[in-house]
């Protein structure tokens, strides 16, 4: 999201499309824009014959030959498309004051991702923050050891810490977990005080069938075992689907994983 800034910067004389809303099926929901130049585009409303229109709308605006502040599009065999929908648009030249609007949209947007903490910055840690960079996630990685937060996407937040287990007490409710450090002993503290919150969208760690029989013996030693702790801790990630173990295989199975919890949290948070 943060490239919006520089497109605005190498894109002064730019239009803002809004989507100002919706009916029946359509591809993407209202309160979603794009920006566009007469040469480059940030962002989409959902691509197809749909989006070509509202292009073609917004750079008449930019030339001076027409094109219309507002438009009412149905999504159906009318311009090629199958959604049977139908979507409104707003179209708005970026001024100083609409600017400083996408700005603020932007901030308040950032501040509601959903947090991403990857304890732990091997070769699995660091695969999947690449995996989860283009994603709309705040994405923190956790180390013990300096030098292994080097060589992360510059999106990914870091923070260095002797006892990374304490940080996890103050992940944001409906947060996620990954734990991928070096150390089992301290993936078990740290996989303990996830799993002894009950307001996380995942807690996942990296390994086997026989750790996680070790964990559980060591969970139940400490007392998680009778409150079904196990039962909330995904333990291999990314699943058993694919048996691969390239680090980026299981990086992009573990996205898969991570934004399927966030989606049924939130379904479980709105009912």
């Amino acid at each position: 999201m943060t490239d919006i800034l520089p497109f605005l910067t190498a894109h002064p004389d730019a239009i803002l499309i809004d989507i100002t809303g919706t009916q029946g099926s359509t591809p993407r929901e209202a309160g979603t824009f794009m920006l566009v130049s007469q040469t480059a585009m940030w962002g989409t409303i959902g691509g197809g014959q749909f989006e070509f229109m509202a292009l073609a709308n917004a750079r008449d605006i930019l030339a001076g030959t027409g094109g219309m502040a507002e438009m009412d599009i149905p999504l159906g065999p009318d311009i090629g498309q199958c959604c049977g929908g139908r979507t409104q648009l707003r179209f708005r030249r970026v001024t100083q004051p609409v600017a400083e609007e996408i700005e603020a949209r932007l901030t308040s947007e950032i501040e509601r991702l959903p947090e991403v903490y990857l304890f732990g910055a091997g070769h699995v840690g660091r695969a999947l923050a690449t995996a989860l960079a283009p994603l709309p996630l705040s994405v923190t990685v956790v180390e013990t050891r300096q030098e292994e937060l080097a060589n992360l996407p510059p999106e990914t937040k870091t923070r260095l810490m002797p006892m990374p287990e304490a940080l996890v007490k103050d992940i944001r409710a409906g947060g996620v977990v990954v734990i991928l450090t070096h150390d089992h002993a301290l993936d078990f503290l740290i996989a303990r005080e996830a799993l002894e919150r009950t307001d996380l969208a995942y807690a996942g760690m990296i390994g086997s069938a026989t750790k996680r029989a070790t964990f559980a013996s060591w969970l139940s030693r400490e007392g998680g075992g009778e409150r079904g702790w196990l039962k909330r801790l995904t333990l291999p990630i990314g699943g058993a689907a694919v048996r691969d173990k390239r680090p980026e295989v299981i990086a992009a199975m573990t996205a898969a994983e991570i934004l399927t919890a966030l989606g049924a949290y939130r379904m479980r948070s709105s009912s």
